[in-house]
């Protein structure tokens, strides 16, 4: 039975981009908590000049932000549209993804303007992600502080990799000042270590790889459903090459912008951030499908077309190599996230470039995004598998709210 705690109470996850706010309303008195929510939606293009608003049971359609203010009135947007649904339910806590706990921070932790105050030291370390968590932070906090906040970290599920795996070849003294490998998508990573093994059985416990593969991607290598290496490390600029993102690049490469062309540190952060990647090689976007639309130009255009997803692939299958050897072998490999999960192209080409592995697909199965997507005769199981962010924070939260009124 639900605790008088919850009863007729909500859990709200937020999930905040740089350009979009997701939000999720989950059922706080229903045990376990229902893994899909009542209902969701998101604002996109914040800062953009055609933001819109969607939501469970209604196309999306376009809002009016306050350009000064962009980010803070698209959070009022969606306050408005669940309070105008709550039908005198109420809202108990609200569970934020936050994507960098630093050394300090590995569990959900309940938020208030100490534990802000040091979220907000992380900020260089996650520029795309942190300030916007904690702008919506910081505005419920001082205008509802009533309702309880939790913050879910993505750095927390990698807390488990091993110390080799989180130092990073600098003296010894960086380490002791907090300069490590964090890894980050944990709460993506987090949800495939509770649903792989419903679906796979115990082939996910052994030597797992998830392709977190969306505008930000990363790999984890998994062993007992536990993270033992990340293509992320110190920041999200690590391992994969992404949308706008560079991934690992040498660092001579950054001294050369700043010595020999003289970019600033504040135009370097632009160039490694948001001008690279996907879309920096192409000159098309930053989303392969656009990309792909131009594969077969015979001009410039399709040059750079080929090359950004050629090389695109290649980090992938580069750095699934790695983790290859970090496990010892591979078991299963399973794809989420907006790319990984609605990308057959994609996929395959990935998969083709593992077939030394003995990785086979379906073709099939591969273009219906099927669970399984791997032929009967390979050697290796190929999972797609939608990820849950919000439902492991909201999950998360109500575990909190729990241990505090048992």
């Amino acid at each position: 039975m639900p605790s008088p705690a919850t009863r007729h109470r909500l859990i709200l996850a937020l999930n905040c981009g740089s350009s979009s706010i997701k939000f999720a309303v989950f059922d706080a008195e229903a045990v376990p908590l229902p893994r899909k929510p009542l209902w969701n939606g998101k604002v996109e293009g914040i800062g953009g000049p055609e933001p819109d608003f969607g939501e469970t049971g209604s196309a999306p359609e376009p809002v009016t932000l306050d350009p000064e203010h962009p980010y803070r009135a698209a959070l009022q947007v969606i306050r408005e549209r669940i309070v105008a649904r709550l039908n005198g339910r109420e809202i108990v806590a609200v569970a934020h993804r936050v994507v960098h706990g630093g050394s300090k921070y590995f569990e959900a932790t309940r938020l208030d303007h100490h534990v802000l105050a040091d979220l907000k030291s992380y900020v260089p370390l996650a520029p795309l992600h942190q300030p916007f968590a904690l702008e919506a932070i910081e505005i419920l906090l001082r205008e509802r502080p009533d309702i309880v906040q939790v913050a879910c970290f993505d750095t927390s599920f990698h807390h488990t990799i091993p110390k080799v795996e989180q130092m990073l070849p600098l003296p010894y003294a960086a380490w002791e000042r907090g300069l490590r490998r964090y890894g980050f998508h944990g709460l993506s990573y987090a949800y495939m270590a509770a649903a792989l093994p419903e679906r796979h059985g115990n082939i996910a416990r052994g030597h797992t790889i998830v392709a977190h593969l969306g505008s930000g991607a990363s790999l984890c290598a998994m062993r007992d459903l536990q993270s033992i290496a990340t293509t992320m490390g110190f920041s999200a600029l690590d391992g994969l090459m992404m949308g706008t993102r560079t991934g690992s690049l040498d660092p001579g490469a950054v001294i050369y912008l700043m010595e020999i062309e003289k970019l600033s540190l504040e135009e370097v952060g632009q160039v490694l951030y948001r001008q690279s990647g996907l879309l920096g090689v192409s000159g098309i976007s930053a989303d392969p499908r656009a990309i792909i639309e131009h594969e077969q130009d015979t001009d410039e255009r399709g040059e750079r077309a080929r090359i950004a997803l050629d090389l695109y692939v290649r980090r992938i299958v580069r750095e699934i190599g790695a983790l290859v050897a970090v496990l010892g072998g591979l078991d299963l490999l399973a794809f989420t996230a907006g790319i990984g999960e609605h990308s057959a192209y994609l996929r395959r080409r990935v998969c083709t470039d593992l077939a030394f592995l003995g990785v086979k697909l379906d073709e099939e199965s591969n273009a219906g995004n099927a669970p399984v997507i791997s032929a009967n005769d390979s050697l290796i199981t190929v999972a797609v598998e939608p990820t849950n962010e919000e439902w492991i924070a909201a999950d998360c939260a109500r575990s909190l709210l729990d241990a505090q009124t048992s």
